[in-house]
């Protein structure tokens, strides 16, 4: 404390060995030979499967000008109003499901009904149409009980052999046309691989990967014997459907040996730019660019001008074509699209202005028109040409991760890979993982994304753990968390069937931690296919058949050995390439260890110069393991490590984020630096010994950038002031000559008031006004009853309704006009509104809470009020101007206590509830004309804070302010009812922003838990 300091410097510090046989000055122990070999010459990589004709024939339509894609499937189907018997036909006449609305079918049952509208698009100009298989999957066929393959293979065989009759017979009518392509379409399916189908368990998916793939193989299968030309995954709104897609294709492409062109396309939910599973468009093309399509757009979900952003994005980072096809706008109340062609034209005229397509068609709502009209337009422009992409790692989760290394700075543009989340990096989550705790294991994540982790390292290898179980189940839970998943995932394993169980639980584009040449290349080859297949980056330990690499020469030999075969065999692009050459712990005791530091440092360099465009990573905190315990010597080792890595050109680690963002290499005390490079570095002989000897004399728990010595030298002696100002000078004393106070313009009240504000003014200044009395102690008077009560409108109300006064001025109206009238009578300036209770919580007493009945109470209370007074004063000129006020009770909850002695901080409701509550009746108050809002018998300040609080917003939204009244001859439009969001959090309509108050806004991929509440071609 300062009232009793504690000096350290008390003993005298241990004495430190002096170095023994140090290098040279000036000598860097790090500095590349002055004699390098050449760097090696690779053979490209060479697709080693035929590719079809289409591949050229396509090439040449896309860029010689914009191609047409067809339009909706469903939106034709409907024209035809087909009944149960169309899509049963003779094939299905005795199935046991209803079969209507399984559109795919119809191949079979009205094969002539597809081919007419095959042959409609054609002649309206496409030169793309699709085969109707939108949900010709086992997985979708299901819903229908048709999920027998022979039943699928028939759909989508027989779809693709009738687009390709329908194509041919126009070819043959039309050769000026020239060639026309059938894509098989292959849709979403209705189960989503990100997105749990239950919110009370987010790690549950409702299919595995596996079932997805397979059923995408075979669907696959079908449609190249049927004679599609394109395979076209489409309607894309998880990215792991679409990666599940994309491993069946190179599956079925390597058992053909063949490949035909894939189109993919993506769509973007609404304005948030998002998939549904939460990614944006860059992530999603991250995510699938490894099959390097020959094609990436978007459709559905969006009208042309919405979607025009996100295919501009999507056209300046893919290097393939691309293509769009929205819907014909948005749609109406019934779901219907009421876009005509013409004006989609114009919607879609920028996309062509500005060269952003080499494609166009049309989603849902549009039909031949639409496509005539759109061809119409963009025949007169070029098509987009495919920009040159700056070629980096480019990997992701729900956003893009594009690694740009600046060769001046690599410690500036270095990749902190959270360690946290591994199970030999922390044994908080090792204990998480283990007790099933996690919720824990969240935390840790989390943590390490909000401190800085740029890629989360994920690792289950431990022999008290499932590894598969527990690596699908983590990387579920945190798919569904999209402030952790925004960031690449590292799957870390030295398991391959653990690293797959990963690799099958993320839409991202991961890093695998990972492959070598351990079992040799065989096995090496077989792993590395399949990364490529799941389109993620790998690393590769300095690891082969004779051990791990530690000298300097051997790491570069092993990394050498391993990018060859990758880039030339397997067809790896060499930025998603990283090698780890193996940190490896010094300051040991053993000699042959103490020059691992420098081996590291120096074959980073050589392995970047011999293998262009791969990376370098590590663990980092493996290199002063010896040292754990004493923290400033440990993260000092770190840091420097760091620096003449990163010099070297390592691009990224597994590290503690926060730590190494903290402990900068410029801030490291000095001293201890001093020390710790000389183990690091190898600068003498002794250096290990010194570094213990110091380490004795720091506190084991300061940092690296702020020493504490536990046994130092007494301080130095204080040196004396140097020009101290003269006695008796007051430095915080005021000028002499200060400045005038400056001139501050009075804040003017930007909304308007009414002009019940100067009526009040003059009447509460020149005498005292008269408020009426007690409503309840009149109609006590009255005696009613409970049919008083219920009258016509509660008839069959099931709650007793006696003695809820405000429901009166709706069953017995000609009571409270009584009351009002003798008030008014009796010299009342100021009547009050029937209304004390008149909120959605206190008429939920008998179950009354219900908005529209509330909405009723207070707007017929403040009319029938209005009315009194409005009579009173024609019958009593001489009176002057009366006044309704509108009655705002406190609510029967109260804010500030709780409602239970055990539990003091329970709250019946929240501010929230109240404030909503009060904002609703001061709508409908205001709505029927009060002209005062009167917030009264307040027992608890914070509920009336709660209703000020919602009168301020309410003034806000409507223009105007009054004395807690209202001024409808400035605002007195109808204001519009807010469609508010349903328990889902999904808004049901879209209305302006003035309709709300405070309701949360839905952020982008969060509420990813709530089921999809429409089947894929219910929206296509």
């Amino acid at each position: 404390k300062p009232t009793a300091v504690r000096k350290l410097n008390a003993e005298p510090a241990a004495k430190i060995t002096p170095r023994v046989n140090p290098i040279p000055p000036g000598t860097d122990p790090v500095a590349p030979d002055a004699d390098l070999p050449p760097v090696p010459t690779y053979t490209p990589y060479k697709e080693p499967l035929a590719c079809t004709e289409t591949f050229g024939a396509l090439e040449s339509l896309f860029t010689q000008r914009i191609a047409y894609i067809d339009g909706a499937m469903g939106t034709m189907v409907q024209r035809y109003k087909l009944e149960e018997e169309d899509f049963r036909g003779e094939r299905y006449k005795n199935h046991g499901h209803e079969l209507k609305g399984n559109n795919d079918i119809l191949v079979l049952t009205r094969p002539d009904v597809i081919a007419e509208i095959h042959t409609a698009y054609l002649e309206s100009g496409a030169d793309i149409i699709e085969t109707n298989t939108f949900n010709g999957t086992t997985i979708s066929q299901a819903d229908y009980e048709l999920q027998a393959k022979d039943e699928v293979y028939a759909i989508n065989f027989h779809a693709a052999k009738l687009a390709k009759e329908c194509t041919a017979k126009y070819m043959a009518k039309h050769p000026e046309a020239g060639t026309k392509f059938v894509a098989g379409a292959i849709g979403p399916t209705n189960k989503t691989l990100s997105v749990s189908p239950s919110v009370e368990n987010p790690a549950l998916r409702g299919c595995t990967f596996d079932e997805v793939a397979t059923a995408y193989y075979e669907q696959a299968t079908a449609l190249y014997d049927g004679g599609v030309d394109i395979f076209l995954v489409e309607t894309i709104f998880d990215t792991l459907n679409s990666k599940a897609a994309l491993y069946a294709l190179e599956n079925f492409f390597a058992d053909k040996g063949v490949r035909i062109p894939v189109m993919i396309s993506g769509t973007i939910v609404d304005n948030s730019g998002r998939t549904l599973s939460g990614q944006t468009n860059e992530a999603f093309w991250n995510s699938v660019s490894h099959v390097k399509p020959f094609a990436i757009g978007l459709n559905c979900a969006l009208g042309a001008s919405d979607m025009q952003k996100y295919i501009a994005n999507l056209s300046n980072c893919a290097d393939c074509f691309v293509f769009c096809y929205p819907n014909a706008g948005l749609p109406n109340a019934m779901g219907g699209y009421d876009q005509k062609g013409n004006s989609m034209a114009e919607e879609i005229r920028p996309f062509c202005e500005n060269k952003l397509v080499n494609a166009i068609g049309g989603c849902c709502g549009t039909t031949p028109e639409h496509i005539a009209a759109i061809k119409d337009m963009a025949s007169k422009y070029e098509p987009r040409q495919r920009p040159v992409v700056e070629d980096l790692m480019r990997i992701s989760g729900l956003e893009p991760l594009n690694y740009k290394p600046d060769p001046s700075n690599m410690r500036s543009t270095f990749l902190n890979v959270g360690e946290r989340c591994n199970v030999a990096g922390s044994i908080m989550y090792k204990k998480a993982i283990i007790d099933g705790n996690y919720d824990k294991a969240l935390e840790i994540a989390l943590k390490q994304v909000q401190s800085g982790a740029h890629v989360l390292d994920i690792n289950m290898d431990d022999g008290l753990i499932d590894g598969v179980n527990a690596m699908t189940r983590f990387v579920n839970l945190l798919v569904a968390d999209p402030e952790i998943s925004r960031v690449p995932f590292m799957i870390d394993s030295s398991k391959f069937e653990i690293v797959e169980a990963g690799l099958k639980c993320s839409q991202g584009k991961c890093i695998v931690n990972s492959i070598s040449l351990k079992e040799g290349e065989d096995a090496f080859r077989a792993n590395a296919r399949i990364v490529k297949k799941h389109g993620a980056a790998v690393v590769v330990m300095a690891f082969d058949e004779t051990g791990q690499a530690a000298s300097c020469e051997d790491k570069v030999r092993m990394c050498q050995r391993a990018y060859r075969i990758l880039v030339e065999e397997i067809g790896f692009n060499p930025q998603d390439i990283v090698f780890d050459p193996n940190v490896l712990t010094i300051g040991t005791g053993l000699a042959e260890h103490n020059n691992y530091g420098v081996d590291f440092i120096r074959a980073t360099r050589e392995i970047k110069r011999q293998c262009p465009g791969c990376k370098i990573s590590g663990g980092i905190s493996n290199i002063a393991f010896g040292f754990r315990g004493n923290e400033p010597v440990r993260r000092a080792f770190h840091s420097a490590f760091l620096h003449h890595a990163c010099a070297a050109g390592m691009d990224m680690g597994i590290v503690n984020a926060a730590q190494v963002i903290e402990d900068k290499y410029e801030l490291i005390d000095k001293e201890l630096l001093e020390f710790v490079e000389d183990v690091l570095l190898n600068r003498c002989e002794n250096a290990t010994d010194r570094m213990l000897e110091y380490a004795q004399t720091l506190d084991p728990k300061c940092k690296p950038t702020a020493v504490r010595k536990l046994n130092a030298e007494p301080a130095a002696k204080i040196t004396p002031r140097v020009n101290p100002i003269p006695p008796g000078t007051d430095p915080v004393a005021p000028d002499a000559d200060l400045p005038p106070v400056p001139t501050y313009t009075p804040y003017k009240e930007p909304l308007a008031c009414t002009e019940t504000f100067g009526a009040l003014e003059s009447l509460f200044t020149q005498r005292i006004a008269y408020i009426d009395g007690a409503m309840g102690t009149m109609v006590q008077r009255y005696k009613l009853e409970e049919e008083d009560f219920r009258g016509e409108r509660y008839k069959n109300h099931g709650h007793e309704l006696k003695g809820n006064n405000d429901i009166l001025v709706l069953t017995r109206p000609d009571v409270i006009a009584e009351i009002h009238t003798a008030y008014l009578e009796s010299g009342a300036d100021i009547i009050e509104t029937n209304t004390f209770n008149g909120t959605t919580i206190s008429q939920a007493d008998y179950e009354l809470q219900a908005k529209d009945e509330v909405y009723a109470i207070n707007f017929h209370a403040a009319k029938l009020a209005k009315e009194c007074t409005a009579k009173y004063m024609a019958k009593h000129p001489e009176a002057g101007t009366k006044f309704v006020a509108g009655a705002i009770g406190p609510t029967n909850k109260t804010l500030s206590v709780s409602p239970s002695v055990e539990n003091p901080a329970l709250r019946g409701c929240t501010f929230d509830e109240v404030a909503t509550a009060y904002y609703e009746q001061a709508t409908a108050l205001y709505d029927g004309g009060v002209d005062i809002f009167l917030v009264e018998t307040i027992f608890d300040t914070l509920n009336s804070k709660a209703a000020l609080y919602a009168l301020e917003n309410f003034f806000c939204r409507q223009g105007c302010a009054h004395p807690c009244h209202d001024q409808r001859d400035h605002c007195g439009q109808q204001r519009p009812h807010a469609e508010r969001p349903d328990e889902r959090g999904v808004l049901e309509q879209r209305v302006p922003c003035e309709a709300f108050c405070h309701w949360p806004q839905l952020r982008p991929g969060r509420e990813r838990h709530a089921e999809v509440h429409c089947k894929p071609e219910q929206l296509c």
